[in-house]
């Protein structure tokens, strides 16, 4: 069933890449392939038991490569199975928003479904060729989406700076898997197997090979000083590219740290622990502070990320500090870094939907050309504004449930994560001050005939923010489905 999840999208792909239906028909395709997709994933979660002992469900596994000890083998545990949840749920609300779409329909509907392949198969993957497999050729989608359906004139130079970037954590990344592979023997690539070598006491490698595995995913997420690719990837690419660049893709590095930094390498994951807190920090504070000097609304979401996954890694960093009767406490804090990867797709994922609309009316970001929409857009300002609130963790939300466990255990485990708390008063003011400037005061000269939000675009992004209403009210299903995968963690790196 696993494999069938993974891979419907593409064969939706090769569908609409070898036929010449016009852009109604691809829209339903594409609608139709992620709707049943979601509908597999949806079942399989109701269906999963937690196994014991921190194994897979739904595991399948096939020789790929033998001589190289390398297998196709998937399964789902506690991390995985919520990622490849909001995935779905992302590249579904991107099909609806898409409804609206009229240009070469069937070649962007073809990308994104085998960019939804990509992505579904890092997050299965339990082979770390396999893991690097689908991880590079994420890049090459989301490259294609920006250079090919960006707008403006630096659309194609974002795009090749977010490829070479990307890539460059790639071969990082590479290098530091095939020195695990050194590191074992025998000489495998299969995560289980190595996850088991780990904490049986065998040091698969040492802190170089970690520092290169973080290189890579630090890149991807992104951390400072590594970001500097993001913030014109988002503002040139299509409100959809930017929802799956911001909602899935960056996740895909702050998923490497836990489903191979930490668990393969635990001893060293130790220490790199406190460089690790403090590039959280740098990151939450410095992503905030310059979100909220930014005048293009597109960018200050952009920047916010930066600061969202840096509450991920200040979380996962703090993990890492092994002190008596601190377990309980870094368990938390690795449950609040999952449920905020799942937070912030949803709400960051919505969000860049709403700025889309922005381009779509008036073609332009920019804060100083509105004001005064709340008065002529009701729908798309309540929605902005319940995404604004979910962006700052503001309870009864989904970005609530996760800062507030992140803080609590890491707080736990060192006060210096107290340090990062200012970054949430720096988000409500960003977010603050750009609807004060985009919402209310006197009409702008892009707010004259703007209309508010459609069929699809209400459905699209307002899907994605009730999900984070829902996960912000009922938390517990989606809490009990991570903390097993939580504690087998801070099992495997001691205390």
């Amino acid at each position: 069933m696993l494999t069938v999840i993974v891979f419907l999208p593409l064969l939706g792909a090769a569908l609409l890449a070898f036929s010449r239906t016009g852009p109604r028909p691809a829209r339903g395709v594409w609608l139709a392939v992620t709707v049943a997709d979601l509908a597999l994933v949806v079942a399989m979660t109701m269906g999963y038991r937690p196994p014991a002992a921190g194994g897979l469900a739904y595991a399948e596994q096939v020789d790929w490569i033998p001589g190289a000890g390398v297998s196709y083998h998937v399964g789902v545990d506690g991390l995985s199975l919520p990622m490849l949840l909001v995935t779905d749920v992302l590249f579904a609300a991107c099909a609806v928003w898409a409804l609206r779409m009229d240009d070469r329909v069937r070649r962007l509907a073809a990308l994104f479904l085998a960019l939804q392949t990509t992505c579904l198969g890092l997050f299965a993957a339990q082979d770390l060729i396999l893991f690097f497999l689908f991880f590079d050729l994420s890049i090459v989608a989301m490259y294609a989406v920006i250079a090919g359906w960006g707008h403006g004139e630096q659309a194609k130079r974002s795009a090749l700076q977010f490829f070479l970037y990307t890539f460059l954590g790639s071969l990082a990344l590479l290098v530091g898997f095939i020195g695990l592979y050194l590191g074992s023997t025998p000489h495998t690539f299969d995560i289980p197997t190595l996850v088991a070598r780990a904490q049986g006491g065998t040091a698969l490698a040492g802190g170089a090979v970690l520092g290169l595995i973080l290189l890579g995913l630090a890149i991807k997420t992104p951390t400072v000083p590594f970001h500097t690719w993001l913030p014109p990837a988002h503002t040139d690419a299509p409100a959809v590219g930017s929802a799956i660049l911001a909602g899935v893709l960056l996740k895909m590095g702050t998923y490497g740290f836990l489903r191979v930094g930490m668990p393969l390498l635990p001893d060293a994951w130790r220490s790199w622990a406190w460089a690790i807190v403090a590039v959280g920090l740098v990151s939450v504070l410095y992503g905030a502070l310059v979100a909220l000097a930014q005048n293009n609304v597109k960018r200050m979401i952009a920047y916010t990320s930066v600061n969202h996954m840096g509450y991920v890694v200040l979380a996962v960093g703090a993990a890492g500090l092994v002190a008596p009767d601190s377990a309980t406490a870094r368990e938390v804090a690795i449950t609040g870094a999952v449920t905020q990867m799942v937070s912030h797709g949803l709400v960051t994922g919505a969000l860049f939907l709403l700025a889309g609309v922005l381009e779509s009316r008036a073609h332009s970001y920019e804060m100083d050309r509105f004001g005064g929409l709340a008065g002529v857009a009701p729908r798309y300002t309540a929605l902005f504004a319940v995404g604004a609130l979910a962006s700052l963790g503001l309870p009864a939300l989904s970005g609530f449930v996760a800062e507030f466990q992140i803080f609590t255990g890491s707080i736990a485990a060192t006060w210096v994560a107290a340090l990062a708390l200012p970054g949430i008063l720096l988000t409500a003011a960003l977010f603050l001050r750009a609807f004060h400037r985009v919402f209310t005061g006197p009409e702008g000269p892009a707010t004259r005939g703007f209309a508010d939000l459609r069929g699809a675009e209400l459905v699209g992004a307002g899907g994605l923010l009730a999900l984070s209403l829902a996960l912000g009210i009922v938390p517990g299903p989606v809490l009990d489905l991570i903390r097993p995968f939580a504690a087998s963690v801070i099992s495997a790196i001691g205390g």
